[in-house]
Formats: structure tokens, C-alpha cells, sequence
């Protein structure tokens, strides 16, 4: 099966293709040679995000593709200061790689250099205007903590990847993924079950 992943972050396309590697599904990216969609972020939570992007990218591209988005939550932090999905933007503005890390690590260094933190994460698939799946469950949340001094190791398009810290090893997740490991915690399991029932039902 092919899948279209609805993003132009290669990182993130990597990321999805080595974590449902063995599934038999091929994950590709969008033809460069489409004009796509800038999609605003004018959702409430992942979900609503998740949707709005693959519906976007469905009627420009009309093949079955998929759609993530995420939500960061952080323990001890106002609510009126969450990033929830709105990871990116702060004040209005767009962050880049590096203005994020300097962001979120001035955050933690408010909660005392560490705090516990987790992404609530949402998938949109569209076979067909007809075949629309959106999930949200527990087994896509990704528990970690967020520490205020980064690691030296960047990976693009995954900036907080340098300030996130597995809870069981103590490792930041870009040695994990340096390693080819994936957080203990985290969210690959549910991703892996999604892709593979689907797999299932639409073959």
C-alpha cells in the first residue's frame, strides 16, 4: 500500500518511514511539482489540525494520504501558557529550529530546569472522500521530560528533540534516534497498530 504523508518536513517523513518499517506500507512524499496548500494551524486541539491538513492536501492531490499534528503539554505550566498545538508559535510568529530551543529552554529553566511533558498526537487519514479516519487515542500520547540545557546534536524539523529526555535512560532523544532506539515511552506502538489495522481493512 502507498500512503502520501501531507508534510513537507523530510524529517518527519523519515521518521514515519522507519517507524513503520515491516508494515508494508510505502510512505511517500508529496510531488514536488503540485502547488500545496499553506494550511493555518486554526485548530483547537491535534485533531482538529490533523483533519484540516489532510483535507487540504486530499483535494489538491486527490490520493490517500495522511495527516499528523501533536500537541505539547507541560506540567507545572499555566494554562494559559501552553503550547498545546500551537508548538511553533509563540506570540504570533513562526519559530525556527534553533528560536525554539532557545524558547522552550528559557520555559523549563522557569519550572526549574525540568519538567515533565508529553505529546498528544492525532493522525487524518483520507482513502476517498468517502473513507475519512481521525484518532486521537491514549496509545499516540508520548510521555518524556523537557530539560532547559540542550544537547549539542541537532535534528532538523525535530528541534525539541534536543531538550527532550527519555524518562527510563535519562538520554535525550536525539542520542535514541542516533542509536536507531526509540523512546520507552513513546508513541511508535500506537502508530504501528493504526497503520497496521488499516493495512487490514483496506487491502
Amino acid at each position: 500500500m502507498e500512503l502520501i504523508y501531507a508534510t513537507t518536513n523530510i524529517s518527519k517523513i523519515e521518521y514515519m518511514r522507519r517507524m513503520l518499517d515491516g508494515l508494508g506500507i510505502d510512505i511517500l512524499a508529496p510531488d514536488r511539482d503540485i502547488a500545496l496548500p499553506e494550511v493555518p494551524e486554526e485548530g483547537d486541539t491535534p485533531a482538529e489540525n490533523a483533519y484540516l491538513k489532510a483535507q487540504a492536501y486530499y483535494e489538491a492531490i486527490g490520493r490517500p494520504l495522511f495527516s499528523c499534528d501533536s500537541g505539547l503539554y507541560i506540567q507545572g505550566l499555566d494554562e494559559k501558557r501552553q503550547p498545546d498545538p500551537r508548538v511553533r508559535r509563540v506570540n504570533g510568529r513562526e519559530l525556527s529550529d534553533e528560536e525554539m530551543i532557545e524558547y522552550y529552554s528559557k520555559l523549563v529553566k522557569e519550572l526549574g530546569g525540568m519538567a515533565r511533558a508529553s505529546y498528544r498526537n492525532a493522525i487524518c487519514l483520507i482513502i476517498d472522500h468517502e473513507k475519512v479516519i481521525t484518532y486521537d487515542g491514549e496509545d499516540l500520547a508520548e510521555s518524556f521530560l523537557l530539560v532547559d540545557k540542550p544537547h549539542a546534536i541537532r535534528k532538523p524539523g525535530f528541534p525539541l528533540d534536543s531538550l527532550s529526555v527519555e524518562i527510563g535512560s535519562g538520554e535525550y532523544f536525539v542520542e535514541l534516534y542516533e542509536k536507531g532506539m526509540i523512546n520507552s515511552n513513546g508513541c511508535d506502538a500506537g502508530f504501528r497498530k493504526f497503520f497496521t489495522n488499516l493495512s487490514h481493512n483496506f487491502r
